[in-house]
């Protein structure tokens, strides 16, 4: 097990799709999965029962569904003096209430020993970031393939992939404590606004070339942001958590929901803070968050509100830039943004997102903008259409000069 790779979280994995009689229970009451001979890889060769946590994902939730359960890994022909026929069984649960033919199942095994069963709806985005993650391309006949701990090795876990593992709640441990008693200095103990801690991380990478690789700096600004937070929120919540909560259950609730919640908006606000920091230092005019029509407030407008709102600015100047961490379905809600633009560009951070949802893009005038960095995560049809953050600012610059050279 190497630190900083896939193995670090999961030993080994196999994975195959779900046949009819394991996801529509109306065609089966066997409650096992099917083609599992190869699994005495991962599970071994005697009867065993897993703690097992279930995830089931899907593009149409924000949140994963999940449960918690067991799978049993047994020889329904233990007694036969020659024969062998090995069966992993598996409970009711929220998750396989869920699950339908053909979604992506995967079954990894946590270095604790306990099972981790993902499944993810068939054609999503989550399958897609699932499938290039796992590094599952053999899923043509109907068993499972296992992947070892040796070749889990060989992912290194970067942006894309510690963002995919959080989806699935697997929590990655990166911090950089040599930085946590300055931090404890500067912000006496408590979290600062999302803009100051975006303004500190990038400090500490002052000796960054960001004119030669924009998408490489805003990259490194993004993981260092999140590897610095993740050290001050450990630190901040293990002095909550060892204060107690004296049994009160509605107190310990909400404290879980406040880090959950403080988690989720300084993810989205980091990534807006470092990319106005890029724009400034490339000269490009910009407002965030301006008004338009009605109350719609793109996150980004370029060259500004004041030239949107000038009913003699010509549009083609015009340029706006919608700015989410995570896509999902929420992409639709720019098409209401900026009526004067025709094409509206997209920046995000998510990784993989699905042929389906790129095509729809495509088809509603949207232009899909991410880092670099992430374009390995896309079909390689996929990749073509795709803009990095260095095109965008490249299209927005020229926009600008040409509008100054009429005003």
């Amino acid at each position: 097990m190497k630190k900083g790779h896939l193995s670090q979280y999961f030993a080994d994995f196999a994975y195959k799709r779900l046949s009819a009689v394991e996801a529509l229970r109306h065609r089966s009451n066997q409650h096992e999965f099917d083609g599992v001979a190869v699994l005495k890889r991962m599970l071994g060769d005697e009867r065993q029962t897993f703690p097992t946590s279930f995830i089931y994902l899907t593009d149409d939730d924000p949140e994963p569904l999940s449960d918690t359960g067991f799978l049993t890994w047994y020889d329904a022909r233990e007694r036969h003096p020659v024969r062998s026929e090995w069966r992993l069984y598996f409970p009711d649960t929220v998750v396989s209430d869920n699950a339908n033919e053909g979604d992506l199942l995967i079954i990894g095994r946590r270095q604790d020993g306990s099972l981790m069963v993902i499944i993810a709806e068939a054609g999503s985005t989550m399958e897609n970031q699932l499938l290039w993650l796992f590094g599952a391309t053999d899923l043509l006949h109907p068993g499972f393939s296992v992947k070892a701990e040796l070749e889990s090795d060989q992912v290194r876990l970067e942006f894309a992939s510690r963002y995919i593992l959080e989806q699935l709640g697997v929590e990655v441990e990166d911090t950089a404590v040599n930085y946590l008693e300055r931090m404890l200095e500067l912000f006496s103990g408590r979290f600062p606004t999302t803009r100051v801690f975006s303004d500190y991380a990038r400090s500490t990478l002052d000796d960054l070339e960001w004119t030669a690789d924009p998408d490489g700096a805003l990259l490194a600004w993004l993981e260092r942001e999140e590897v610095l937070f993740r050290t001050l929120e450990r630190h901040v919540i293990g002095d909550r958590l060892q204060a107690g909560f004296e049994g009160d259950v509605d107190a310990f609730i909400k404290f879980s929901l406040s880090v959950q919640n403080r988690r989720k908006s300084r993810a989205g606000s980091s990534f807006e803070n470092h990319l106005e920091h890029l724009f400034g230092l490339l000269g490009l005019r910009h407002s965030r968050t301006a008004v338009t029509e009605g109350k719609a407030k793109p996150d980004f407008l370029f060259p500004g509100q004041r030239e949107y709102l000038d009913a003699a600015f010509p549009d083609l100047f015009l340029t706006m830039l919608a700015a989410k961490s995570t896509c999902k379905d929420r992409w639709r809600q720019i098409l209401a943004e900026a009526e004067r633009v025709d094409v509206k560009h997209l920046v995000t951070l998510e990784p993989s997102i699905s042929i389906a949802q790129t095509d729809e893009m495509q088809s509603r005038s949207v232009q899909l903008v991410l880092p670099r960095g992430l374009h390995q995560t896309y079909a390689p049809a996929q990749q073509e259409w795709l803009s990095t953050v260095t095109d965008f600012t490249a299209l927005a610059l020229d926009r600008q000069r040409q509008a100054d050279a009429l005003s």
